[in-house]
Formats: structure tokens, sequence, C-alpha cells
């Protein structure tokens, strides 16, 4: 995710191949069809058939370009759009999430002198589902456009965050000896290749030095390739060449320079993978999603199914279940038996912002990223309200493209998770001052609560 510390691309590719697809529909003929009563579920192994359960899909090749409409069917379905692996609460009791005992109070938040509520927030981020947890409870709860408790919406980068989770878990059992490793150590065939002198640390803050283009916008970029092998029928190994095949940028080492790199991010999670022998799927699955409490089977998009799953995205879950996600990594890696599964120092690790070149910026004069996790905040020059809180510097956020969000305030006890369908990936960058502006509002509306 580019974020805005690049400038605002240009969205004209996006309109004019959004139009020239319109006249083909929704169907994606590669998809067979379920009845509504959830007999198939699209994927072996789901436990409970999620709903909405829509029979006209769009065409995976096309997901850059879909337009609003299309990109609420295809990210509710994105789990049947590509192969998947399940990663399963094995039957376990889902921990309850209570109502809070008081409504949320009235948001006001304001943006270029005017003031908006949470209503216009929904409608000005395209929501189609919110969840606000203050001390593990209920505060607000929304599901819009069909959505319900039991939709599986995709994660888009906010998966990047999950895999960086499953890393620290990884590391305090062992199977990753630490984040200073080379990663040819656990994927050998990199040797050779521009990564080779990457460490786990860099490769987690997206320091490599590698030149990956992630222009959303552009039909020839990397992230875009990287769409298309993933939409082929063996996608593995597209993207393994294609990520083998990028070059370092001259002159700069491992370290030096930030840049946002979903290849980098799929290679973080063959690490894993390499070092625990599981997928992400069913790494998440016995680690956590069985033991936590969650309410609901997932899906993780795999490029081969039961051995090598997508780590620059791919999570899809519930609304409630990307909560308690969020929920555990506020509450530093404990389980509900009391288990501390991370290292005590990970989140603090994870949420030290890198100072390379790219990554402090005005609006993140300390560094905007961390182990897959970002910092974010409303530009300086922006006439808003409000910009800070006493706590707001402490909220760390997982983004992906569209909108999505989990944003974690662990001094006010706050989660926030956020699906929506913005117009077009990233822009305006204004978006991402008004969830930060509508965080601070919500961290002032519940403090004390």
């Amino acid at each position: 995710m580019l974020r805005r510390t690049i400038k605002k691309q240009s969205t004209q590719f996006f309109s004019l191949l959004a139009l020239s697809i319109a006249a083909l529909g929704l169907t994606h003929s590669g998809i067979s069809q379920a009845n509504d009563q959830g007999a198939n579920c699209g994927v072996a192994g789901l436990s409970v058939c999620p709903q909405p359960f829509d029979k006209t899909l769009p065409d995976p090749h096309n997901m850059l370009t879909w337009n609003q409409a299309t990109r609420v069917v295809g990210f509710r379905n994105t789990y049947r759009l590509y192969e998947g692996d399940v990663f399963s609460t094995q039957g376990a009791k889902p921990s309850p999430l209570m109502p809070a005992s008081s409504p949320l109070p009235a948001i006001d938040y304001a943006m270029n002198g005017k003031h908006y509520s949470i209503d216009n927030y929904i409608a000005n981020q395209s929501v189609t589902g919110l969840l606000i947890l203050k001390d593990g409870k209920i505060a607000y709860e929304y599901y819009g456009k069909g959505n319900s408790e039991n939709t599986l919406w995709t994660s888009r980068s906010v998966a990047k965050s999950v895999v960086s989770v499953l890393v620290g878990v990884a590391i305090k059992e062992g199977k990753i000896n630490s984040v200073d490793d080379k990663i040819t150590r656990y994927i050998p065939e990199l040797k050779g290749t521009a990564w080779q002198e990457v460490t786990l640390h860099q490769l987690l803050q997206h320091t490599s030095g590698v030149v990956w283009d992630e222009n959303y916008a552009s039909s020839d970029s990397d992230f875009s390739h990287m769409t298309q092998c993933e939409a082929k029928p063996a996608p593995y190994d597209c993207v393994l060449n294609l990520v083998k095949s990028v070059k370092r940028k001259p002159g700069v080492k491992p370290g030096e320079v930030w840049s946002y790199n979903t290849g980098g991010a799929w290679l973080v999670g063959r690490v894993l993978e390499n070092a625990t022998g599981m997928t992400l799927a069913k790494y998440l699955e016995s680690r956590i999603w069985s033991r936590y409490g969650m309410q609901q089977d997932g899906v993780w998009h795999a490029l081969v199914k039961d051995k090598v799953d997508m780590g620059g995205h791919g999570f899809n879950a519930t609304l409630r279940d990307w909560g308690r996600f969020g929920q555990f990594v506020l509450s530093g890696g404990q389980l509900p038996s009391g288990e501390k599964i991370l290292p005590d120092d990970w989140i603090a690790r994870s949420t030290h912002w890198t100072t390379a070149k790219g990554s402090v910026t005005p609006s993140a004069p300390n560094g905007q990223y961390g182990y897959q996790w970002w910092y974010s905040a409303p530009a300086p020059d922006a006439n808003a309200e409000p910009k800070k809180t006493a706590t707001s510097e402490q909220t760390f956020w997982a983004l992906g493209i569209y909108g999505q969000t989990i944003a974690i305030n662990p001094a006010e006890r706050l989660v926030m998770v956020q699906w929506s369908t913005w117009q077009n990936a990233e822009t305006p960058s204004s978006l991402y001052d008004e969830q930060a502006l509508f965080v601070n509002a919500v961290s002032e509306a519940l403090h004390g609560k």
C-alpha cells in the first residue's frame, strides 16, 4: 500500500478500464454456482456458509478495476474467487463480545471547516462494516450493502499485519531464530537474487532495497502483474518467478530505503511457512484461531492449496473476528487461558517505526512503518480536528487498499475495524486523514467510559 508518501496516482487508468469492462457484467465463469442454503459454501471445510452467498461473481483478473458495486460483491466473496485454505475454530466456543453498558456517544470531527458525524463517516468512507470495541465490548457495530455477522470480508494488506503477529509467535516458539537472520536461511532459492543479503527484520520493515512497483493504477506495475498471476490456474510459479526477477536499486543497501513492497511481504509469509512447516492458515488456526474463541472459520487465499498461502494479503474473516484478532494484539498476545504466545516486547518492536529514507514524512516525523504495522496521523497542514488526543500517538494501524482497517490504541483499550470499498485504491489521501480523525474522535468520546 503506497499511502500518502507517494504522489497521488492518476485515476484515469481506473476510469477507462472500469468503463471498458462494465459491459461484461459480474459473471466469472470459473466459479460454480451454490445454493443459498449453504450446502456448498464454495470452499471445502467451512463449517458455516458465509452470507450473503452471491451467485454471480466478478472476474478476479479485473480486481483492480472493479467499480464500487462490483467490489462489494468481490470482497465478500474473495474466499471463493481463488483457491483457499480454511483456518478453523475447531469447534471451540466463541469468546463473547458483549454490548457496552452505554451507547456510543455522538461523534464529531472536523475537516476543512465542516463538522461530520458517524453517519457522514460511513458515507464518506464507503463503509460496509464497522466495529468499535472498548474494553473488549461492542460500543458500535454496523453492516452495510447486505453484509452480515457471518460475512467473510477480504483483508487486502491488513493480512500483512496478521502475518507479522504470526512471525512473533514463531520466534517465541523458536521456529524462527531471529529477525536478524538472512531470509535465504529459510528460502534458499533466493540465493543469487536481489534478496540475497536481506534480513527478516528488513523484509518486515520493507527496507529491502529491492525495486518493486506497487502502483495500483498501472496495468504494468509489479503489483498488477502479481494480481494477474494470482488469477491464473497455477499461480505459484508465476508469483515466485515475478518476485525472484526484480532487481536491487543501484547503490542502495538493505536497510537504507523504505519502499512498500507486497512481493517482499509474500516472502515474509514464505519464511514463516518454511520455518513452521505449516501454511499461514494452518499456523493461524493452531496457534490463535482455535484457541482465542473466534466465532467462525475463515479462509486464507492459497497459491498452492495446503502448501503455500499468499502472505501479502488474502485473510478473509468476519467483522467480529477481525475485532477479536485486534483484541488479541491489544493484549500483547494473550490467550483467554492466560498463556502469552508472543514475546513480551513483540508489539513494541513491531511498532518501532523505521526511519529509513522514505519512511519519515511531515505526517510521520518519527517514521510511518514497523513490522508490517503503520503509524497514521492527519497531515500537519490539514484543516481538521481532533488532529491529536492525549494518547493518539500510541495508535497503530493495519491498513489495506480500498479502506480496510484495524486501528488499535492500547492506552484507550480501543479497537476499531473497518471494511470499505473506496472508489480508488488509495486516493484521495484525505480518506486516510479522515480515518485518523475519526479514531481520535471516538477515543475522545469513549475516554473514561
